[in-house]
């Protein structure tokens, strides 16, 4: 059996989106390009957000100031499209409000927006960029700041815990960037330590992916009655689903590629 690319996602903005592509760019260090280029500050000043949104080494320590699913579930409701360097805000797959990401005074507006739509958040809310330094907290390298992780998630072990707990897990709760099938059920974690080649792009397979209460949300709503969290530990004894990569090289890959380890 082989290993093959089942779908590609990333998340424009950080924790909040979640877009299905048909293939992307590969960055060394990085990962998929535009993945996690946006992120909302909350409870900074202007400055602390600039500072926050063009350094890596001002962000140690402060991830408790950007909007996740796991400080805000109010936004699981809300999704982001990107798109030809638009940036639209969705709810139920209807188009809320669409910037121009270029534009300073629209990016404002678009926070402003989420401030209006979920006053309970704490303010103020910054939509920030940065292309060259995405907003990840999952960084592999304790010496460099922007080497990043690629998350993999082997669908047979998601219909493995699905099955188990006899329940509808959806794919996306897991918010795998690469989805793979036709290898056994939690096979990918006797990857670790290796390197996986897919389409002459290589990647180290650095650890297991430890999850947090964001998966006890239901799709699409904020209710985070799910209780997965718990539900893999008394399953698994673990709280893990998926794997950490690092981008070793520069290129593209594709849904359908093969995964060569």
């Amino acid at each position: 059996m082989s290993a093959n690319i089942s779908s590609i996602n990333y998340c424009p903005v950080k924790s909040v989106s979640f877009q299905t592509i048909k293939n992307c760019e590969i960055k060394k260090d990085i990962g998929i390009v535009s993945d996690r280029i946006f992120a909302f500050a909350k409870d900074l000043d202007q400055e602390q957000a600039k500072l926050f949104e063009k350094s890596p080494d001002d962000r140690k320590g402060k991830w408790n100031k950007v909007l996740t699913l796991k400080n805000s579930p109010v936004l699981n409701k809300y999704n982001f499209i990107y798109k030809n360097e638009k940036l639209t805000l969705t709810l139920k797959d209807k188009e809320i409000f669409t910037i121009d990401i270029n534009q300073s005074e629209e990016r404002e507006a678009l926070s402003n927006k989420i401030s209006e739509l979920e006053s309970s958040l704490k303010q103020p809310i910054t939509l920030m960029k940065n292309n060259e330094f995405p907003f990840f907290d999952t960084s592999i390298s304790n010496k460099v700041n922007f080497v990043n992780s690629v998350s993999l998630i082997n669908i047979q072990s998601i219909n493995d815990f699905r099955k188990k707990i006899d329940r509808n897990v959806e794919n996306s709760i897991f918010r795998g960037n690469i989805c793979i099938d036709g290898i056994e059920p939690w096979k990918e974690r006797e990857w670790i330590g290796k390197i996986i080649k897919i389409n002459n792009v290589s990647f180290k397979v650095e650890k297991n992916i430890p999850r947090c209460v964001a998966i006890n949300l239901k799709p699409r709503t904020d209710d985070n009655s799910f209780n997965l969290l718990q539900s893999l530990k008394k399953t698994y004894n673990h709280f893990e689903m998926g794997i950490y990569l690092t981008a070793l090289d520069d290129g593209k890959i594709n849904i359908q590629d093969v995964i060569n380890i």
